[in-house]
């Protein structure tokens, strides 16, 4: 066994993620590396590690030449294994864009599909998520978040009663910034979850602290958003050279080399980067495939990839 491979075996053993596979040869072609998967704590369900996001990049009108590039963003996570889209009632009409993008393409794979409720009191929110339902054409969403913790007991009653009912499948909480980790942890230690959605990137590692462990102990999934921080680290590594073990590790470029430092940690069990190219997403999605260093390996090299 080489270097590379003994790498990736002991990386994945460390990191708690399930040992990369493969597909089966096409005649002609090397062999592709499929996605892997982590189980959702609660349910035991294998979920692909790489989702897509949809803030911004989907809010797009028919007809307009960004719109048109969308079906190959979702061609391109399903292709490669993946199953997770997450929305939210607050991205414009995201919601509405996926609905008819997998209506349209009519998808082999069954997507997990994502979204919030983003607003107050309990009549509105079910009024918003019944919008959801009607936007995104499903009877059933996987899972169903309260967006930014925004008035969560109430919220969360609601769809204990919609889980029980089977039109939700999962019920949890989501965030975006660091200043928020107060209460997302107290909503952690009061509430069972199956979900938590949370900021976490190389340049924004303060869910290391508390929030990760604390999600792992309470059995709890949690699902990366910003997996490239504000995105300012990612533009300025775009001009320089991928270190030499990015390679052993099956990265091609620097956005690789960002999800395989989210996904190496244990607690993690999905990352959700959004885009609206079709390159991009397939990028993105090759991340999931392979190694995850553990940390021992971050804590020497993360320092010199952020200077």
């Amino acid at each position: 066994m080489t270097r590379a491979q003994l790498l990736r075996l002991g990386a994945a053993l460390c990191a708690g993620a399930a040992l990369p596979s493969f597909a089966q040869q096409q005649p002609g072609r090397p062999a592709m590396q499929q996605m892997t998967t982590r189980p959702i704590p609660s349910t035991k369900e294998a979920l692909p590690v790489i989702g897509c996001g949809t803030w911004i990049g989907f809010d797009q009108r028919p007809g307009t030449d960004e719109y048109k590039g969308l079906p190959g963003v979702l061609e391109a996570l399903f292709a490669a294994g993946g199953t997770v889209i997450d929305s939210s009632p607050m991205y414009g009409r995201s919601e509405e864009t996926t609905g008819e993008l997998l209506a349209a393409a009519k998808p082999r794979t069954k997507p997990f599909l994502a979204t919030k409720v983003w607003t107050s009191g309990r009549e509105a929110g079910i009024a918003q998520m019944e919008q959801s339902f009607a936007r995104l054409r499903t009877k059933e969403v996987d899972l169903m978040q309260v967006h930014n913790l925004v008035d969560w007991r109430t919220h969360l009653a609601t769809l204990r009663g919609w889980k029980e009912q089977g039109r939700v499948r999962y019920i949890g909480i989501t965030h975006y910034t660091a200043s928020a980790y107060g209460e997302v942890e107290a909503v952690l230690r009061a509430e069972k979850l199956d979900f938590v959605q949370i900021n976490y990137s190389l340049d924004a590692r303060e869910a290391e602290e508390r929030l990760l462990p604390l999600a792992a102990e309470r059995g709890v999934a949690v699902i990366v958003n910003m997996p490239f921080g504000g995105g300012g680290l990612l533009r300025r590594l775009r001009d320089k050279p991928l270190p030499a073990w990015a390679g052993e590790l099956g990265c091609t470029s620097w956005a690789q080399v960002l999800l395989k430092f989210v996904l190496s940690h244990p607690a993690v069990t999905c990352t959700i980067p959004g885009t609206s190219r079709a390159e991009h997403m397939a990028d993105n999605a090759a991340a999931g495939a392979g190694s995850f260093p553990d940390a021992a390996f971050w804590r020497r090299e993360a320092a010199a990839i952020r200077t």
